[in-house]
Formats: C-alpha cells, sequence, structure tokens
C-alpha cells in the first residue's frame, strides 16, 4: 500500500522527481573521489558531457591550454577525471611499473571482426597482454630493423619525388599537401608489412576509401572516448555484435580488406592457417624480410599466444596508428617551415651546403639516408621544434590510478581516477622551453655557444625528455622508429628536389581535432628545383 502510494506520488510529481533526481546526480559528481578541492570549470565537475562538447567542436587541444593557464597546474576534466600540466607528472603516470592502466578511451578504439573485439598493443586496457604481445613483436620495430627496412623507405620516397614532380611540379596544379603525405605514409606502410604498397601514390586515389575511413575512425573515438559507455550503446551493444558474429551488418574497414588480399596472396594454397610452409614468399638478399614475415615469426616461435588472429590484428592496426600520427607530424614540418621563411632558408642552406662538400650519396633523385640525415642538425631542429609547437596527438594520454592511490607532484589522487596529460600543455611549459613557447623556433634546439655547454646539452636533453609526441612510458607509440625514418629521410629529399609555396588560402592555419590534431586546408604549390652538386675538388 505505501509502495503503491509512493510510486503513485511519482507519477503525479514526476517533474519535480526528475529535478531531484538531477541534483542528486551531479553533486555526486561534483564530490566524487574528493575532487572538488580541484580546480575546473564548473561544468566539467559535473558532467562528462562537458568534455564531450569540446572534443565536439574540434579544438579541445587549446581549451585545454586555455584552463591550465587559467587554474594551474592541475585542473578537473570532468567528474573523474584530472589533467595535469607539471611535466614532473609524466614519470608518476607513465612510468614503467607505477600500476596505472589505460582508460576506457583505448577500448572504442578497438575493432570488431564477427563481433569480437580485437585489442592491439595501442588499445588493450590489460598489462599482461600489452607485455606478452609487445614481447612478441618488439625487435621488429627496434631502430636497428628500421634501418634494414630503409630499402622500402627508398622505394616508396622514389615514388614520391616522381609523383610530385609529374602530378604537381610539372603541371603548376595545386597540391593537398595533407592528404598527400597521407598517401605517402599509408603506402610506406603498405610497404613495410606487404612488401606491396597500397597504390595511392600511383594513382592519387583514396584507395578503397582507407584514408576517409581511418579519419572516421580516430574521429568516433575522440568523441565517444569521452564518455566511452555511448560505445557499448552504438558499435559494441550486444544486439550489434551478435548479429556481426552471424555476418549481419559487420562492415569492413579498406585497411582490412586490403590486409585480407594481401594474406590471400601469400596464401594460394586457400588455408587460413599461417605459416611457413603454406607462405608465398621468396626472401632475396637484396630485400629484408617484411613485417608479416616477422609477425609469422612471431607465431611459429610463441604458438601458445602469437595466434592467426593476431597476425591480422597486427597488420590491420600497423595501418591504422602507423599512418595518420605519421602524416600529421610531417605536415607540422613543413607547414612550420613554410609559415616561417626564416627557418626555412636557414635549412635549404644547411642542406646546401652539404651538398655542395658530396655529403649526399644520391645526387640524382634527391633521396637522402638515415645516417646523412643524422649529421643535419638544422634540420634536427626544424623537426623537434615543430613535434614541440604542434604534437600529434590532441587529447591527454587518460591512465587510471592504481586502487591504493597515488601521490602526484604533491596531491594523492584516489584510486580509479582518471588522470593524464596532454602534449599541447606540456610542450608549453616555460620552465622546460623558456618563456617564447608559442613562438616556432628551432634555434631553442641547438647549442647556445655563447654559454656553458654541458648547461646547453643538459638543457636540450630536459626539452627531448618532455616530448610526448608518441606518447610516453612503457606504452610508447612501437611506430615510433618508422615515423622518426619516415620524417628524417622524406623532408629532406623533398627540399633538395622542389621549392614549396603555401597557397593563399593556406596562410592561415586551421586544425580539426580528431583524436590527431590534422591541418584543413593545407595547400601547397610545387616548383622543380635543380639538385645542388658537390663541387669538384
Amino acid at each position: 500500500m505505501i509502495a503503491g502510494s509512493f510510486v503513485e506520488l511519482l507519477l503525479r510529481q514526476w517533474p519535480l522527481a526528475l529535478v531531484v533526481a538531477a541534483v542528486l546526480y551531479l553533486t555526486r559528481n561534483y564530490f566524487n573521489r574528493g575532487l572538488n578541492k580541484y580546480p575546473g570549470p564548473l561544468p566539467a565537475q559535473l558532467t562528462d558531457w562537458f568534455r564531450f562538447y569540446k572534443v565536439w567542436k574540434r579544438r579541445p587541444e587549446q581549451w585545454h591550454i586555455k584552463i591550465h593557464e587559467k587554474y594551474g597546474d592541475v585542473v578537473r576534466l570532468g567528474p573523474n577525471s584530472l589533467s595535469f600540466g607539471n611535466p614532473n607528472a609524466i614519470k608518476v603516470i607513465y612510468g614503467l611499473g607505477k600500476g596505472f592502466t589505460k582508460s576506457d578511451f583505448y577500448p572504442v578504439q578497438m575493432a570488431t571482426s564477427k563481433g569480437i573485439r580485437l585489442p592491439t598493443l595501442f588499445s588493450t586496457q590489460s598489462e599482461h597482454f600489452h607485455s606478452q604481445l609487445k614481447r612478441s613483436v618488439n625487435h621488429a620495430f627496434s631502430m636497428s630493423s628500421q634501418m634494414q627496412y630503409e630499402p622500402f623507405f627508398d622505394s616508396t620516397n622514389e615514388v614520391f619525388l616522381d609523383q610530385t614532380d609529374k602530378r604537381f611540379a610539372s603541371t603548376g596544379d595545386v597540391c593537398n599537401f595533407y592528404r598527400w603525405l597521407q598517401f605517402y605514409t599509408f603506402d610506406v606502410i603498405g610497404d613495410m608489412v606487404y612488401s606491396k604498397r597500397h597504390g595511392f601514390l600511383e594513382t592519387n586515389v583514396d584507395v578503397d576509401d582507407i584514408v576517409r575511413d581511418n579519419a572516421r575512425l580516430f574521429d568516433y573515438a575522440a568523441l565517444i572516448g569521452q564518455i566511452p559507455f555511448l560505445d557499448k550503446l552504438w558499435n559494441k551493444n550486444p544486439i550489434r555484435l551478435w548479429a556481426a558474429k552471424h555476418g549481419i551488418g559487420e562492415a569492413t574497414f579498406g585497411v582490412a580488406r586490403f590486409a585480407k588480399a594481401r594474406l590471400a596472396e601469400r596464401h594460394p594454397s586457400g588455408t587460413t592457417s599461417f605459416s611457413k610452409e603454406n607462405f608465398a614468399w621468396e626472401q632475396t638478399k637484396d630485400t629484408p624480410a617484411d613485417l608479416l614475415s616477422r609477425f609469422i615469426d612471431a607465431k611459429l616461435e610463441r604458438p601458445d599466444f602469437f595466434n592467426d588472429q593476431l597476425v591480422m590484428t597486427m597488420c590491420v592496426s600497423m595501418a591504422f596508428a602507423g599512418s595518420e600520427p605519421a602524416a600529421v607530424s610531417l605536415s607540422g614540418v613543413f607547414a612550420s617551415l613554410l609559415r616561417h621563411p626564416e627557418s626555412m632558408k636557414k635549412l635549404m642552406e644547411e642542406l646546401d651546403d652539404k651538398c655542395r662538400a658530396g655529403h649526399f650519396k644520391d645526387n640524382r633523385l634527391g633521396l637522402v639516408t638515415w645516417a646523412e640525415s643524422q649529421d643535419l642538425p638544422f634540420l634536427d631542429a626544424c623537426i623537434n621544434e615543430a613535434f614541440r609547437i604542434h604534437p600529434a596527438p590532441g587529447l591527454p594520454f587518460e591512465r587510471v590510478v592504481p586502487s591504493e592511490g597515488v601521490e602526484i607532484c604533491g596531491d594523492f589522487v584516489k584510486g580509479g581516477t582518471i588522470v593524464g596529460c596532454n602534449a599541447w600543455v606540456i610542450h608549453r611549459r616555460t620552465e622546460v622551453f623558456g618563456d617564447d613557447v608559442e613562438v616556432y623556433r628551432p634555434e631553442r634546439w641547438l647549442v647556445d655557444e655563447t654559454k656553458d655547454r654541458e648547461q646547453e646539452l643538459a638543457r636540450i636533453r630536459r626539452m627531448k625528455n618532455t616530448l610526448m609526441q608518441f606518447g610516453m612510458g612503457p606504452r610508447v607509440c612501437l611506430g615510433k622508429h618508422i615515423g622518426l625514418m619516415e620524417m628524417y629521410k622524406l623532408i629532406p629529399s623533398v627540399l633538395r628536389r622542389f621549392e614549396l609555396e603555401l597557397e593563399d588560402s593556406s596562410r592561415i592555419p586551421r586544425f580539426w581535432n580528431g583524436w590527431f590534431v590534422r591541418p584543413v586546408e593545407f595547400r601547397v604549390k610545387f616548383q622543380k628545383r635543380e639538385l645542388v652538386q658537390p663541387l669538384l675538388v
């Protein structure tokens, strides 16, 4: 009787009941884990929907910079989320063996196959799975391995230079440079993984809409990752996963279709189990084993862990993780140089001087080797400064505080709290990078010969140790060395062959934060440049 009367009262007074429920919910959020002691925008302290809105506006990295300037080193981004702007927090949050795990933001980026989630090195929350998978493939991604893969980079760089000449320099057509660099990074990955490029550069076409699908995936992950429960209501709801398991309604990304086609080519017998016996691949003396071969080796070495599904997962994840961040970073260097002519002039002088001194072996195509690039200090400074002022990732690398709680920069944070650092905030710390942090100034990465050399080297070392463009700690991007190889080889090769000019519409930079902060309307004109030749001695 009493219960019935209570229900009847609720039905009569439902607007009031709704208001009371909302107030209780927001009050609980505000005082959650005692995080109300930390400053931050009031809407962000009450609900994650405010953070969702800021990402939906697609410039959250600028919002993070501004609220840290206003509120200080620790800012509350949500009812259960703190952002740390002090570089000293990096070692605690991302250090090896600290007990932090990835937040629910990451599984949102997890692909599915036949209704089953496919965890990758990037998306898995399991530290055990991550360590086991990394142990299986880590050797294939070391810098020494990248040196063996240099022929793959060279072949794609040659195609890039040739096609840039034919399509843009020779015709005068304006190049959508960011898209062109995306085509480049996808073709590099295709060559490295399968010994076969996707064909972006040769056709100047988004093959199988791979680039489009990739951008959509990251846009979705950036937004829905702010309220991960939404992913379980949409992409990964039980009904949809059940249907996919039975072959109903599951869409396949173009990059996955390409991977399956390449695997089928390498397994002409039609077998579904990957093995050396069924592997149609003849190793030559001049061609290093591609990454697919390395993944097959991992399966043979650790059959108890590394199965056929992980071979496919690694192939697909290489395309997703190895393309967009590298293209953003490449465009960041080129755009910074084009918008700062004095830096471009210095870099061109460095390259031309090295050419005249006979530093480069290739004086026909303009290709630059990794070893040659390592003796170009101003190029190194330009790349590091672009990493600093425009890091590819534009959201915090979220981690969950272990259950016992942890002290971070003098503040005890309770277990279960989501914490993280945004590279766009960390890279603008004046105590690390100097007072002019908003200025693109590559010289900050060079030793000032008028000052104490040891102190200068320590200053530069500290800056490098603070850069977060590839992440930090044991979860640092496995493809870091691939991205570095692309940048240090392609950028000087392009500048040796062409003069670049920004189209008027691209002089004022515009960006879109879809997890990675990619440029909008980055349009460039190319003009042929005669290769500077070595001086005869």
